[in-house]
């Protein structure tokens, strides 16, 4: 009889199977209960916090938490060559520092910076000549041929602050320069700047300026600016503190880098005599230019920019438009095109005509002044 035959040998083969299988349920059982229990711990275990180490003194250190405190405490072993400004994990209870982390920027300063770079050509401003030359001067020739200052032995201003009334053309400006230098534009109002925490519009400061050597040629613009600089205050709310500190910084950042380095700084602001001096000091935005309403040649040019697409009647008076666009901003004169655009669509005409232009003069000026401008043009 063979011994596949034998009953005994055929129940010994099918136990040793079902051992063999219950063996592996049992060690699969047993590494899911293993990853379970894992899993479990992990819930179970404090939260670390993120902490920055301001000072190291041995086996301990200051750290300062996120709400702006600063602690003195003990370093574990695992923790080796930590130094100032580095970036740490602490365990909650008594804020023992347990071990480094990557330095990873707090803000999305990226999303400062410009993707398509601005495409604004000299030539498609008109009526600032002189502010043109000036901006030439000190951003776009310092970062085309910074060896040129270096050969004459003179340092170029770090930055400029461009003021005036608002739509004169101050953002348009930084836009060109930026354009005609190829480099990075970064564009922040002062605002954005003013953070809620403690200590948080202070690093958001100094990062973006990294970002800026990072991406260099670089233009930091900064509008608004006086949201941020304004004449600094000796009593104040803990949200006016907070703003001077981060003021602050910025000027500390404007003292850190050599005016021939590849960042360029504009500053912009419509109340220039509210701004503190320490910002407009030579050595810091020591370059002031003022952007003001335009002058008739000036706004001639600005209306021949804003006008050389558009279908003008062949009876419609240059010089009596000219006259009645006197004393608004570059940014008026084209809101007044546009307008006087939409009046021809309005009355299905390709052609615009001069009675376009005066509604879109009366409709663009303010409540005040359009009564006034109704009986100065019928």
């Amino acid at each position: 009889m063979s011994s596949v035959d034998n009953p005994l040998d055929s129940v010994m083969y099918s136990y040793a199977a079902d051992s063999t299988r219950i063996e592996m349920e049992n060690r699969i059982l047993k590494e899911t209960v293993s990853h379970l229990q894992n899993e479990l711990n992990k819930f179970r275990q404090p939260a670390l916090m993120v902490c920055d180490v301001v000072d190291v003194m041995e086996n301990n250190a200051i750290i300062r938490t996120p709400n702006g405190n600063k602690f003195f405490v003990s370093i574990s072993n695992e923790c080796h060559d930590l130094k100032a400004g580095e970036t740490v994990l602490a365990e909650q209870k008594n804020l023992t520092i347990i071990r480094k982390i990557p330095a990873n920027k707090r803000f999305h300063v990226e999303k400062f910076v410009i993707i398509e770079k601005p495409t604004t050509k000299w030539d498609e401003i008109g009526g600032l000549d002189k502010e043109i030359k000036e901006i030439v001067e000190v951003i776009e020739l310092p970062l085309k041929n910074p060896a040129l200052f270096k050969k004459v032995g003179i340092d170029p201003p770090k930055g400029i602050l461009l003021h005036g009334p608002p739509g004169t053309g101050k953002t348009l400006l930084a836009k060109a320069v930026a354009a005609s230098t190829n480099a990075t534009f970064i564009e922040i109002v002062g605002s954005e700047l003013v953070q809620k925490f403690i200590g948080e519009g202070a690093k958001l400061v100094k990062e973006i300026f990294e970002l800026a050597k990072e991406k260099g040629p670089s233009i930091v613009f900064i509008d608004e600016i006086d949201a941020l600089a304004a004449r600094r205050i000796e009593l104040g709310t803990s949200g006016e503190r907070e703003v001077q500190r981060t003021f602050m910084q910025l000027l500390a950042e404007l003292d850190g880098f050599k005016p021939l380095s590849n960042v360029k700084i504009i500053g912009c602001t419509n109340r220039k005599d509210i701004l503190d001096p320490a910002i407009i000091r030579p050595g810091r935005l020591d370059r002031l230019i003022e952007v003001n309403i335009p002058t008739r040649e000036g706004l001639q040019q600005i209306f021949k920019i804003h006008t050389k697409r558009m279908s003008l009647d062949k009876s419609l008076s240059i010089e009596n438009i000219h006259k009645k666009l006197y004393g608004l901003s570059g940014a008026e004169i084209q809101a007044v095109c546009t307008e006087a655009g939409y009046h021809a669509i309005r009355e299905n005409r390709t052609t615009v005509t001069e009675k376009d232009f005066t509604d879109a003069v009366v409709k663009i000026m303010t409540k005040d002044d359009s009564a006034e401008m109704k009986n100065m043009f019928g």
